[in-house]
């Protein structure tokens, strides 16, 4: 509930910042030619202190221009720039891209990780926002913003799924609904027949689900763990999603 309340707030908020632009002059401009984004962004790397970004699936480059941009956040980040960035978990399935992820975490560019489609974005401390002109992957152009504005309501969007996302380096156990009912329950020191009487399902389903979850936690049968402790300490750390 508290999270709909918070995206709700951030609707409303949205919607005066459209009403009160409207019928004044905005500080937005559209630049049609990716080759002339890319300076802009560079001139304004230059002087910042702080970027937050968002990159949906397909955003990243390869090659030597991943190479490129690679060296120039690592650049950015010794002189002082301060990054948080937001990547789609799809991207993580490719191995070069995940272990690039990951070195540039290391280093102080700090990920995050979402499921939900996010949006091409970078704003650069208070003063410009850089915004994909169309939502697609690879699609050219993009709004140049200036206007405060916008940037601030950019900004407590980028935040809130900020808060929202897992930490790249945390796993992500993709557990279905029932397998998260039965964890929940498992949490609050039910045992399987216990948990079947709550979900009104057989004993040897609850079975079925436990089994799941272990393996989906990476939780080996050994004599030397309790699999159901860990997995409850993973449910109550967050990390069992």
């Amino acid at each position: 509930m508290e999270e709909s309340g918070s995206l709700a707030d951030l609707a409303r908020r949205l919607e005066e910042v459209v009403g009160e632009l409207r019928g004044i002059p905005v500080d937005v401009e559209r630049v049609a030619d990716n080759a002339l984004v890319q300076p802009l962004i560079l001139e304004a790397a230059g002087t910042a202190k702080e970027l937050r970004a968002m990159h949906p699936l397909g955003s990243t480059d390869r090659g030597r221009r991943e190479q490129r941009s690679r060296r120039d956040v690592l650049d950015a980040l010794r002189g002082g720039l301060s990054m948080r960035t937001i990547v789609h978990s799809a991207v993580l399935d490719d191995p070069v891209k995940a272990a690039r992820i990951r070195e540039l975490h290391a280093a102080g560019d700090l990920h995050r990780i979402v499921d939900e489609p996010i949006q091409q974005l970078l704003v650069f401390d208070r003063t410009v926002a850089f915004l994909r002109t169309t939502p697609v992957a690879h699609a050219p152009g993009a709004l140049v913003i200036r206007q405060q504005s916008v940037i601030a309501a950019l900004i407590d969007l980028f935040e809130l799924t900020w808060e929202r996302a897992r930490e790249v380096t945390e796993p992500a156990y993709m557990l279905s609904p029932r397998e998260r009912e039965v964890l929940a329950l498992i949490a609050e020191g039910r045992s399987n027949r216990a948990v079947a009487d709550a979900l009104s399902i057989s004993e040897a389903a609850v079975g079925k689900h436990v089994t799941s979850l272990f393996a989906k936690l990476e939780l080996p049968a050994t004599d030397d763990v309790n699999r159901r402790v860990l997995a409850v300490l993973a449910y109550l750390r967050g990390t069992a999603r």
